[in-house]
């Protein structure tokens, strides 16, 4: 639950706006209705307490024009859409670090039916078009706040030839059980091994609890289940001392967790990191013992002239094949969509 809620007069005017205030409302929340839209009163008296401020603030906004201009998001999805920028989770590892300006407050979107609306746009006749709503937040973790990802999988039950792809570290999933989905969307876990969930994923579902919620989202509707098509994402992957026998557990879990048949995909994201991220996440998590030493990798460019400090090409060949092997054996049935 953040610690205050903002909403600026922008907001306010749209409808769905005020059913996300009537929402926060409901839950007894502190309500600031901000007198312009501009957000104010979120910096502290340093880098440390400007994210603590942050961290615990929902400000509900409306989406700029540039949101409703998709940038294509390979290899998860053709395109990314918003509903939401920032999470309230507190990764260490966190990939928005760099990636948002400004405070890391969440922002969430009051003029969604514009935003679902937009979509459409995008799509290509008489062929799939696939969209990702997790690239800046992760949208169950603000759920119960906001309905808007349950008013996206809504939206997206009702296309011919579009699906919604989205991710999560949050286990609250009950309230997106009988929604007629049709299919059309992909429901993912991000998980890892002990060491790394239990280290570097603070203010997040345990990993066993994520596994669970996965579970009631796939099972059939007879099963007290969603019926979901879902996914695993597992990231960031990390050589951590014995981290094959550490990883060996995780697919344990996973495959008690998914004892039935599903229509299961697997994603596999090395961690890497950035120089700007880097200096981002050192200011954020001042005593974190995330290895981020960039002598002990190398260096990838894309096509923009942007570095990233990824492994080196031996240690990610060795991971890349333990994971695509241990998912072979184990779900012979499932997808490995990408490694990268």
């Amino acid at each position: 639950m953040p610690q205050q809620v903002m909403f600026t007069p922008a907001a306010l005017d749209e409808p769905w706006g005020q059913k996300i205030f009537e929402r926060v409302q409901s839950l007894n929340l502190p309500i600031i209705e901000l007198p312009r839209n501009r957000l104010t009163g979120l910096r502290g008296e340093n880098e440390r307490e400007t994210y603590n401020i942050a961290k615990r603030t929902l400000a509900v906004v409306t989406a700029p024009p540039s949101q409703f201009k998709l940038s294509p998001i390979p290899p998860s999805a053709d395109w990314q859409f918003h509903i939401a920028e920032g999470c309230p989770a507190h990764c260490q590892y966190c990939y928005l670090a760099g990636s948002l300006s400004g405070p890391p407050v969440i922002r969430t979107y009051a003029n969604l039916p514009q935003i679902l609306e937009n979509l459409s746009a995008y799509e290509r006749p008489e062929q799939l078009t696939t969209y990702e709503v997790s690239c800046y937040t992760d949208p169950l973790g603000i759920e119960h706040l906001t309905g808007s990802l349950a008013e996206c999988i809504r939206y997206f039950g009702t296309r011919k030839n579009a699906n919604l792809r989205w991710v999560s570290k949050f286990d609250a999933v009950d309230s997106l059980l009988d929604l007629p989905h049709n299919g059309n969307t992909r429901c993912r876990m991000s998980v890892n091994a002990a060491p790394v969930s239990g280290r570097f994923e603070g203010g997040t579902a345990s990993v066993a609890s994520r596994l669970k919620a996965l579970r009631k989202l796939a099972l059939p509707r007879d099963k007290g289940g969603g019926c979901y098509p879902i996914g695993l994402v597992i990231a960031p992957i990390m050589p951590i001392d014995d981290w094959q026998i550490h990883y060996s557990r995780l697919f344990d879990s996973i495959s008690e967790a998914l004892d039935f048949k599903c229509d299961l995909t697997f994603e596999l994201i090395s961690h890497r990191f950035t120089p700007g991220s880097k200096e981002v996440l050192q200011s954020w998590y001042p005593q974190s013992k995330l290895d981020m030493d960039e002598d002990k990798r190398r260096i990838k460019r894309n096509k923009f002239g942007g570095i990233k400090y990824v492994y080196d090409t031996d240690t990610t060949n060795t991971m890349k094949r333990f994971f695509e092997t241990e998912i072979q054996n184990r779900f012979p049935n499932a997808k490995i969509l990408y490694w990268t």
